[in-house]
Formats: C-alpha cells, structure tokens, sequence
C-alpha cells in the first residue's frame, strides 16, 4: 500500500465530528434503545434485508443511518466545496485490510463506534478490554511500519 502521512491538525473540525459521533450515539440509544457501534448497526441492516432466524426486523432506522454515513461527504462537499481525502491505490490491499477489520469487528464482538464511543461511556469492563486492545494493535502497527520497514 502507497503512504500517506497526513498531520494536518485541525482541532474545530475533529472536535466538530466527534460532537457529531456523541450527538448521534445518543440519538440511537435514545430513540431506538441501540448501541451505535457500525458494525452491529450493518450486520443487523444486512440480516434484515437477507432474513435469517435471530435477524432483526428493524431495518428502516438501521438503512437511514448507513445513508447518513454516506452522505456526509456529500454534505460537507455542497457546504465548502471540497473534501479532503486520501485513498490508497492498492485495491488487494484494501481489500485485505477490509477483510481484516471485519474479522476483528467480529473476533471482537464490535467495532471502534461500539466499543470506543459507546461502550466506554458506559462503563463496560469488555469494551475497555477491546479498546485496550486495538490501540495497542493500532500503536504497534504504526511503529511496524513508520520505524522498523522505514514508511512515512
């Protein structure tokens, strides 16, 4: 995979985005009784839509907040007029890196949203142990590749 070293620090936008995050996992708690962890929120969309026993019926929330995902680029692109991103060329390994992630969020029992924003607000003894985990991985893979390989 390319690299791409981006420390552009831009306190008002992330503080903006996690008051977005905060604001929207309390609105799924509040008004559907849910964690707001993507993972779950996806396998349960997708469990809905190809029904299998256990599936939850409750598709419709589930499918408007996977379209506000996506359509918050599009929001900010129509807002300011541009969307800074970078994208790896490497298909395979995005791929692979993809395939990855979910076998995590699945080993895991959830995924960063779930674990990190809701279940430590909740005082969760396991969510603490699975984002104990992934920053660990997350710091160790970054000295991997910044210190011992000699990437960005």
């Amino acid at each position: 995979m390319e690299m791409e070293l981006q420390t552009t620090f831009t306190p008002w936008s992330s503080l903006a985005g996690g008051g977005l995050i905060g604001l929207s996992a309390v609105m799924v708690m509040g008004l559907f009784g849910r964690i707001a962890g993507i993972s779950g929120i996806t396998q349960g969309f997708l469990g809905a839509v190809l029904p299998t026993p256990g599936s939850p019926r409750d598709r419709d929330w589930r499918l408007t907040f996977l379209l506000g995902l996506m359509a918050a680029p599009f929001a900010i692109l129509l807002a300011s007029g541009t969307v800074a991103h970078s994208v790896p060329s490497n298909l395979p390994g995005m791929a692979t890196a993809g395939l990855l992630v979910g076998l995590g969020t699945a080993l895991g029992s959830g995924c960063t949203s779930g674990h990190g924003v809701c279940g430590l607000a909740r005082l969760s003894r396991r969510s603490l142990a699975a984002v104990t985990t992934f920053m660990a991985a997350g710091f160790a893979t970054v000295f991997v590749l910044r210190h011992i390989l000699g990437g960005a």
